[in-house]
């Protein structure tokens, strides 16, 4: 085994031991965005990606200048650390989505959405659900498995 995996390992091992979780940490873009392929403005332009849409964050520069996300795509670049908002949204992945007034299919609808709305993320909830907020301030519960970024 090599020196780098030994010193990985004691390194990893006694947290996983621990029970210990990594969690996910998601944010929003604040204004339309940028991604590029390297931490650089010299960096390959890849797309712009717009206001309000969530993105994981995978790695962020020491001086938090730049920051490595995954976009709901699945794409992997980076994106300049002012262009990100703390603020949590969810990004509808089913084609078309129902928002109940409830956590449950037998609730009443509240609102219809379809895929790639941008909806506030409010709160995880029991049972396969998410809380969200639309823009118009209407608000309701919508399946996870519908969504992404939460």
């Amino acid at each position: 085994m090599s020196r780098r995996l030994v010193y990985l390992a004691a390194a990893v091992l006694p947290f996983l031991a621990s029970g210990a979780a990594l969690a996910i940490d998601y944010a929003s873009v604040a204004r339309p965005a940028i991604l590029y392929d390297a931490p650089s403005p010299q960096g390959q332009k890849l797309a712009i990606v717009r206001s309000g849409t969530p993105v994981e964050i995978v790695l962020t520069s020491p001086d938090a200048q730049w920051v490595k996300v995954r976009d709901p795509s699945g794409a992997i670049s980076w994106i300049e650390g002012g262009a990100l908002s703390k603020q949590r949204t969810v990004f509808v992945t089913a084609e078309q989505a129902m928002v109940q007034r409830a956590a449950s299919d037998a609730a009443p609808p509240a609102f219809a959405v379809r895929r790639e709305v941008v909806l506030e993320f409010v709160s995880i909830e029991p049972g396969g659900w998410i809380k969200v907020r639309h823009a118009d301030g209407s608000d309701g519960y919508l399946r996870a498995s519908a969504a992404w970024g939460f």
